[in-house]
């Protein structure tokens, strides 16, 4: 079978490579540069627990080597400390993950470099492509000089930006909002009073502080600051950014300290969602299906998930075949997903920044608005916190048999310790991925006992049999204990990691079904024109 076509050596691009081949599934990555990103220090991104666990999973080492995980939280008000809130592991409380922070040409190049060490991926640089054609068993490309051919594949996914010439090439409408925000922004190498802490001001009392102004460190005593700029404002000067720079240090130091100033740049965020991000055997991920940043929101964390999100789908399709459903759930979940985090950004804006008559609507005055910012900022809430896909039409219906626990279907789950079937004890997340289903059983004590007891004792070889029988490829698991599950629960997870069901019990019959829904039925299962999965998504989800 051909191997599956991604255009755009992004971030997003490179991590779709990288989790197909992941899943045996080879891939031509064509990159429309020359294979190597210019550093800019003043251009990072914020990796959430979640999103940061795939690229690491992926083979990604800069994220130790170049990214920093904040130690806290600090939102401040004029000279008022409103909200400090510590992050990661903290001894006797259950803080918030702790986001990654580096610069994106880090990112980019810790990717390449598991790229490069990948077999089943072929990149191809200065690929940039003219023609798009498609028939029932594929995709073929063309690509422009210097490096003009033809490539064939069997399906074909567009990672190229903003700008996407896939998504022109299929006459995909990319609707939505420009100039949402505007914001000015520095690198630079400093001693600030937070080692290691993210802090949002707000309203900062000297001249030209403006609206907001926010701090983050990156390794090696380097901060990122950005301001908010009004929406329609004059260019900003050289000189006038320096003495925002000069101005923003001593209002924190109570006088300019020295600092080493490393980049600068101005950007506009814009906020729009493609009609459609499946054309037949085409598909849309990252910048070129959506755009959104606004209040702290990560764009490329939408774009990672949605490569974690598709990965495993087309992985199915090309190894065993798969369902029109199947493939139809990637937009289904993800345009539904982004959409949600748009229109939670967009009711949100006119609250935050100034519109009088909304204020009310925020209980709590200035720390109500700080909870919604730190949503976008620290990945929580609706702006923030990773999507549960519980309207999937991969979800099974509710039935008796179904227990409830701390997770609800459709939501990411848990990362707890498991115990394979060879004895190994990693992360949940350890086992994501790979293209197959997880099976978790919740045995409490199986921790002490002898792998060669519990694996033929109590209710272990009923589920062995159970999970040998179902439609697709399986692995079993077992665990200790999982929030909010009893002993014996089992628990059904796609290979993303979002929870399928949880039983009560072995139960053959209901996990055989819900693993047959979660893979879409059958390969001949497809849904008609009228079907309510994707008709929904596209009237719920169009951002104007």
């Amino acid at each position: 079978m051909d191997p599956v076509i991604v255009v755009g050596a992004g971030p997003v691009g490179l991590a779709l490579s990288l989790a197909l081949a992941a899943q045996s599934v080879p891939v031509v990555l064509l990159d429309e540069g020359p294979g190597k990103d210019e550093p800019r220090p003043a251009r990072t991104v914020v990796l959430r627990e979640d999103t940061a666990d795939l690229v690491e999973r992926l083979g990604c080492a800069t994220l130790h080597t170049e990214g920093l995980r904040w130690a806290g939280w600090r939102s401040v008000r004029r000279k008022q400390l409103v909200r400090a809130v510590p992050l990661g592991d903290e001894d006797g409380t259950v803080p918030l993950a702790s986001p990654v922070h580096l610069p994106q040409h880090a990112l980019t190049g810790g990717l390449r470099a598991a790229v490069a060490a990948q077999d089943l991926v072929t990149m191809v640089p200065c690929g940039r492509i003219d023609t798009l054609e498609q028939d029932p068993h594929g995709v073929t490309v063309h690509t422009r000089e210097p490096g003009s051919t033809w490539w064939r594949g069997s399906y074909l996914v567009g990672c190229d930006g903003a700008r996407s010439t896939v998504r022109k090439l299929l006459d995909i409408r990319f609707p939505g909002r420009t100039a949402v925000e505007r914001h000015a922004v520095a690198a630079l190498r400093a001693d600030l009073p937070w080692p290691g802490e993210a802090v949002l001001h707000r309203s900062p009392p000297w001249r030209t502080g403006g609206a907001e102004v926010t701090a983050r460190p990156l390794p090696r005593d380097v901060w990122r600051l950005d301001w908010l700029l009004p929406p329609r404002g004059e260019l900003v000067t050289p000189d006038a950014l320096i003495t925002r720079i000069r101005d923003t240090l001593a209002g924190w130091c109570g006088e300019t300290p020295a600092y080493e100033l490393l980049d600068t740049g101005v950007y506009t965020l814009h906020h729009r969602l493609a009609r459609r991000w499946r054309s037949e055997r085409a598909f849309l991920a990252g910048d070129a299906a959506h755009l959104l940043g606004a209040l702290g929101t990560q764009g490329l964390d939408e774009g990672l998930r949605d490569a974690e999100n598709l990965a495993w789908k087309l992985a199915q399709a090309w190894h065993q075949s798969a369902s029109e459903l199947l493939l139809d759930s990637y937009q289904a979940e993800r345009r539904a997903a982004v959409a949600s985090r748009l229109r939670a950004a967009d009711q949100s804006l006119p609250i935050l920044r100034g519109s009088a008559g909304l204020r009310t609507l925020v209980p709590g005055g200035a720390r109500g608005h700080d909870t919604l910012l730190a949503d976008g900022h620290l990945g929580c809430g609706p702006l923030g916190a990773p999507p549960s896909y519980n309207h999937s039409p991969l979800s099974p219906q509710r039935a008796e048999a179904h227990a409830t626990v701390g997770t609800a279907p459709g939501a990411p789950v848990a990362d707890v310790q498991v115990t394979a079937p060879d004895g190994k004890t990693v992360r949940l997340r350890d086992r994501l991925g790979q293209g197959h289903l997880l099976v978790i059983l919740v045995a409490p004590g199986t921790g002490v006992w002898d792998r060669r007891h519990w694996l033929t004792a109590g209710v272990m070889p009923r589920l062995v049999d159970a999970v040998d029988a179902l439609p697709v490829k399986a692995e079993l698991l077992v665990t200790e204990s999982y929030p909010g599950a009893t002993a014996h629960t089992v628990l059904l997870v796609r290979p993303d990691g979002h929870l399928v069901a949880a039983f009560g019990g072995v139960r053959p019959a209901e996990l055989f079904a819900a693993a047959d829904t979660a893979r879409g039925g059958g390969a001949g299962t497809a849904h008609g024109d009228d079907a309510p999965t994707t008709a929904s998504s596209d009237r719920t989800a169009d951002v104007n």
